[in-house]
Parts: structure tokens; sequence; C-alpha cells
């Protein structure tokens, strides 16, 4: 069995090849591993950080690693877009480029599925030793409150329009099988992919397992994307039109995609 895990990155110069470098070591029981980096065109210098671990690793045949380098950035739903479209493994397994995640947490995610007990696992970081307050910024305690505040207000709308139960909708570790998305058609760029993909997958019959995560939470000034006056309204836009609007079109997963496995010269500005 193949996993697949796809890694979106966007200016994570700090911490990508950490990242990357734990992701390669971890072992994954019953399965091969297949890394798959969608990287849009970074200005810190992210891209030939990719660049230079894709070719240290070219001539190891323990993991395969790909790489899509696109021309410029066009948020992380359409990253992972990509990614999926690339992918040739049984299982796809959601990575973000920073450290809040760790990937030892792989063996107990992919597990249920390998085992046949669940097509979809979220890792839930309330199930965790943080349980709901999984925002601790340093020195900024009332912004970490007013996030943990509209995380519960978020994941509450979710399972009230879905009759769900998760505790933890908005985790980035969302794992399938991929044979879960076939017909499925995916819009979304940004942040709102995140609810596009599970409440998609939810209505196509796939509920998800929940198992529990770590998690470390970053801050804006650490290099967290999300936008407070900008994302929240695509969340709900994107949690209401994948609740009343059809999921189903043609195959989103095609044979094959063309990829570059050389860094593309960044545009001048």
């Amino acid at each position: 069995m193949k996993v697949s895990i796809i890694i979106a990155v966007y200016n994570e110069a700090r911490t990508v090849a950490a990242l990357l470098e734990r992701v390669w070591a971890q072992p994954l029981a019953g399965a091969v591993k297949e890394i798959i980096i969608v990287e849009s065109n970074s200005t810190d210098g992210s891209r030939d950080i990719v660049a230079e671990f894709a070719a240290r690793r070219a001539a190891e045949p323990v993991s395969k690693v790909r790489v899509i380098y696109e021309e410029e950035p066009r948020g992380k739903g359409h990253a992972v877009r990509q990614g999926f479209a690339a992918a040739s493994g049984d299982i796809l397994l959601i990575q973000d480029a920073d450290l809040e995640y760790d990937a030892a947490d792989y063996p107990g995610l992919l597990k249920p599925i390998i085992e046949g007990r669940t097509a979809f696992v979220l890792g839930s970081r309330h199930l965790g030793k943080e349980r709901w307050k999984i925002r601790r910024f340093a020195h900024r305690g009332l912004q970490a409150a007013f996030m943990n505040l509209g995380g519960i207000l978020f994941h509450g709308f979710f399972n009230a329009l879905y009759s769900t139960r998760l505790t933890d909708p908005t985790s980035m570790y969302k794992v399938f099988r991929a044979d879960c998305l076939d017909g499925l058609n995916f819009t979304c760029d940004r942040f709102d992919f995140d609810f596009e993909l599970l409440g998609k997958l939810i209505r196509a019959g796939f509920t998800p397992l929940e198992v529990p995560v770590s998690y470390k939470s970053r801050g804006f000034d650490e290099g967290k994307k999300i936008r407070i006056c900008r994302d929240p309204g695509t969340w709900v836009l994107a949690i209401v039109k994948c609740r009343f609007t059809p999921v189903t079109a043609a195959k989103q997963r095609p044979a094959g995609v063309a990829y570059s496995e050389k860094p593309a010269t960044r545009p001048s500005s």
C-alpha cells in the first residue's frame, strides 16, 4: 500500500527543511511513502530549500519525492489540489510545511485505514492534551482566546449544518483513501478548501473517524497565513455552499499530470 503525502509550501523557509526531514524519516508500517511537494514560488528561499531536498533524495530508492513548482502562489487549496492530481498512492495525507503538527502521528492516522476500519480519518487536536485551547501565543493571550472562541463557533456551525459531532473539522490532518475523491469536484483555492474537502467527503458518504494528534500553535509573527479580516467569510460560504449544492462532477483525479523536476525561474517583478 502506498501513502501519498501532499505538502503545500509557500514562504516557510524557517520550518520547511526540518519538516521535510521529519516526513522523510518517519516510518510507515505496512505502507510505502510518496512525498509530493507543491512549491508556490516563495519569496523567502523556500523554493531553493525544497529543490535541494529533492535533489539530495533523488538517488535514494526508499521514498519517492516529486516536486511541483508553481509559477505563482494561488493559495493552499489550489496547491493541495495539484498534489491530489499528481498523487499515485492508495491513501492521501495532507501535511502543512510548518511544524505545528507532528509527523510522528502518521502511524496512528493511517492505522484505521490500513486495517480497513474506515476510509477517512481526521487528526483531532481537541482529543489531545490541549483539548479546546489549541491556540497558545506567547504574549498574545487575548488573540489566542479570540481564535479559540472562533474555532468553537465555526466547529459548531459546521456540525449543525452537516449533522455531525466532530471535535476538530478544521484540523490539517485529513487522511483518506484516494478513491474517496472519485467523482468529486473542488474549486476553493485558499483555506476555505479545508471546509470544502471535508464537507464534500461527508456528503459523499465518508464520515471521518477522529484520532488524537499533537499540536503546537504558531503566531502570526511566526508565519501563520490565515487573515482574520478575509478568510472567515470564505469559510462560511464554503460550508454553506458544500452543504446545499451538488458535490459530484467529472473525476477529479486524472491518470497523470505534467510536473517539473526543476525549479522554474521566478518571474521578474
